[in-house]
């Protein structure tokens, strides 16, 4: 991961991620399922199945909670400005 994230400030390479981890290693942004929920919707689906349910049986469920990460540091790296009212509507912005 730190490697990805630093060949991308190596260039001028503005990068998205799925997962915050990368932009707190130094890439630009994440946009992507909130993992931890998904976890979640996993062990729920495995306690159904070890409790006798047939896994053909159970809905398919999808990510419904997304956020977005920014990383200011890298986009200044980079020269890019990222517009406050996109700050704004960040979960977390990286300074």
């Amino acid at each position: 991961m730190a490697s990805t994230s630093r060949s991308t400030t190596a260039g001028p390479q503005a990068t998205i991620f799925d997962d915050r981890a990368y932009v707190e290693a130094g890439g630009l942004v994440n946009y992507g399922a909130d993992w931890m929920k998904l976890m979640e919707l996993t062990g729920g689906y495995a306690a159904r199945v070890l409790k006798g349910e047939k896994p053909a049986d159970l809905p398919i469920q999808q990510a419904t909670k997304f956020e977005m990460v920014i990383n200011l540091k890298t986009a200044k790296a980079l020269g890019l400005s990222v517009p406050q009212k996109l700050q704004l509507l960040a979960d977390d912005v990286v300074e």
